[in-house]
């Protein structure tokens, strides 16, 4: 059975702008060449006159394993309450129009399969697995008092992250997950909001620490992802073979330049400081970790225009985190104060399928592609702001050729 599109303006990723009117069929989950083949029995058509039609959306910072942002419930829940919760956030996530995201950080073996065996829905999803930090770094989630260890050599790990000393540790701890599966690597170079004992503007791990992160991406043709908020991190970071810089509210200009210099990739994730200064505290979060969030939230902005001006490539993120995941589409209106349309849509369809590993396979309309696609009543090129709200802007969710969500109009 083949599922056909007609009469909608479809987005052309490449140039970024609409096209005209096109068919699109659909056959076994991708786009097919045989667009004007007569319809057959069982076919399914799509009359999208007066819509326009793209490519699923992208979410380059997501996290589902965080999957409740009152942080002493998350230390609590059993595997089974993960699991539920989970998968909950991923089927919200596909039907506000994500198809496909990059997790960077937490164990998602279980949903993943989920999703695959179609016990439950959800985006397609590059993993960076556990998030490897320092002790007493972003990605150190066990709260209160911890033994002191025999050895440097010890790790300890949780859902969550691996907490690796030296560089032979954090080889080890990227071996181990490159050999399970991870699709990229994850670690933390600078404090975060989230966490509850390191300060924001703390320096994390050493360049022979992050060196050896890089060398074992390097060698399984991947990359390494990094949390980083401070220009020092940063550059750290980048020096050191980073590909990817996280967040990067703090950035300067010199900064900026070098990673425009080296082609590294920064993913601001402007939503989710927005989203706790507004319900965090309600949801549990600390007096500490709301001080810290209004310094980034403040910066976030002209952290875009600093690296548009540098001609960093930036990916489209949002890294919010359980209840307030529901504003996603909010990232889109944040941006669009700093940054074109065109800018936000380059950079979740032409930058991010290379963050995920998947170029030519997602972001794109073409014959072989996977067939994800949202179809808006709005022009996004009119009004990007507009995608804030999915369910009055979207009529239909489709991802490899199956409607997953449609509007009930």
């Amino acid at each position: 059975m083949r599922v056909i599109i007609r009469n909608g303006q479809v987005f052309d990723t490449a140039s970024l702008d609409f096209t005209g009117e096109r068919t699109l069929s659909i056959e076994d989950g991708r786009f097919s060449a045989d667009e004007d083949s007569p319809v057959s029995d069982g076919d399914r058509e799509i009359d999208a006159r007066g819509a326009y039609v793209l490519p699923g959306f992208i979410d380059a910072h997501v996290h589902f394993r965080l999957a409740t942002l009152d942080f002493r419930k998350l230390a609590s829940w059993t595997e089974v309450q993960f699991g539920i919760a989970m998968a909950r956030l991923a089927k919200q996530t596909l039907e506000r129009g994500f198809t496909s995201v990059r997790d960077t950080g937490g164990d998602l073996t279980g949903l993943i399969r989920a999703i695959t065996a179609g016990e439950t829905s959800g985006p397609r999803i590059a993993r960076s697995g556990l998030m490897i930090s320092q002790t007493g770094g972003h990605g150190d989630a066990e709260s209160g008092e911890r033994p002191v260890p025999d050895c440097a050599c010890q790790m300890r790990h949780t859902a969550l992250g691996i907490v690796a000393d030296g560089a032979d540790a954090v080889r080890k701890a990227a071996r181990h997950l490159l050999r399970d599966g991870s699709d990229f690597l994850k670690i933390h170079v600078s404090g975060g909001v989230a966490s509850p004992s390191d300060p924001l503007d703390c320096i994390q791990y050493t360049p022979a620490e992050v060196t050896a992160a890089t060398e074992e991406a390097r060698n399984r043709r991947t990359y390494v992802s990094a949390h980083a908020y401070l220009p020092d991190a940063i550059e750290m970071a980048v020096r050191n073979g980073v590909h990817s810089i996280e967040h990067a509210n703090l950035i300067d200009a010199p900064t900026a330049e070098l990673m425009a210099a080296n082609g590294a990739v920064m993913v601001p994730t402007l939503v989710t400081y927005q989203a706790m200064a507004d319900v965090g505290a309600a949801l549990g979060l600390p007096a500490r970790n709301l001080e810290k969030n209004q310094i980034v939230l403040d910066a976030g902005l002209r952290s875009l225009e600093i690296a548009k001006s540098a001609g960093v490539e930036m990916g489209f993120g949002t890294d919010l985190i359980g209840e307030t995941q529901v504003r996603q589409n909010q990232e889109f209106g944040i941006r669009a104060e700093a940054i074109s349309t065109r800018e936000i849509l380059r950079s979740m369809y032409q930058v991010n399928p290379r963050l995920l590993r998947m170029e030519g396979e997602i972001g794109t309309i073409a014959t072989g592609a996977h067939a994800d696609l949202v179809i808006s009543r709005t022009n996004p090129l009119d009004d990007i702001s507009a995608l804030t709200f999915p369910d009055k802007s979207l009529s239909h969710v489709i991802q490899g050729g199956e409607i997953v969500w449609q509007a009930d109009d």
